[in-house]
């Protein structure tokens, strides 16, 4: 019978906010001037991301200690939905479009997307402002859109939102299978009882 006592495991939700890589350590000399998400909280030895936000999308993410659980999360059907704020006001073409899978560049290759879930939102969301200001109504008009994948290839809804005529100007990820990201403001970090 072994002696040792084994750690459980440690979840956490966070809003990574805009101009954050989701990592903890620097991979370059690159992203010697990036923030990282051990600079918002004094995470536990061992945690990772279980995925990735780019440095411009924010909200929320989870981080884990348990790489079966990462390793769940990201291989499995689990849904992400997205709120995209887009430039110019969508339209049902498009939308449908979204749903039915568009073909955009991942990898120096041409890759269809999965059916997904796609509407406009009529109201407003109410997120904090961003660190970086987007542009105003003087440019035009905007509209917000939920999308909801259960893929993430590189830049995806980023991707898509362009190939159909309505590049993405805001991206918040609002929740992941089950889980929500509900009132947390931008750098805000929840514990987590269990993720799946």
């Amino acid at each position: 019978m072994s002696n040792k006592i084994t750690e459980a495991h440690r979840h956490f939700m966070i809003y990574k906010p805009y101009g954050y890589l989701s990592q903890f350590i620097n991979n370059g000399q690159k992203q010697n001037s990036k923030k990282l998400l051990g600079e918002l909280f004094n995470f536990p030895v061992g945690i990772m991301a279980i995925g990735r936000l780019d440095e411009k999308s924010e909200g929320l993410l989870l981080l884990t200690t348990d790489g079966k659980t990462s390793n769940h999360i990201c291989s499995g059907n689990i849904e992400k939905e997205y709120y995209v704020q887009v430039d110019g006001n969508i339209t049902e073409d498009a939308l449908t479009k979204l749903v039915n899978g568009v073909q955009i560049g991942f990898d120096g290759k041409k890759y269809l997307t999965n059916p997904c879930r796609a509407f406009k939102i009529t109201k407003v969301p109410d997120f904090p402002e961003r660190s970086k200001r987007i542009r105003d109504k003087r440019h035009g008009p905007t509209s917000w859109v939920s999308i909801t994948l259960t893929e993430g290839k590189f830049r995806q809804v980023r991707k898509m939102t362009s190939a159909v005529g309505f590049p993405t100007l805001r991206l918040i990820r609002v929740r992941v299978g089950n889980i929500r990201l509900n009132k947390l403001q931008a750098g805000d970090v929840a514990e987590l009882g269990k993720i799946i």
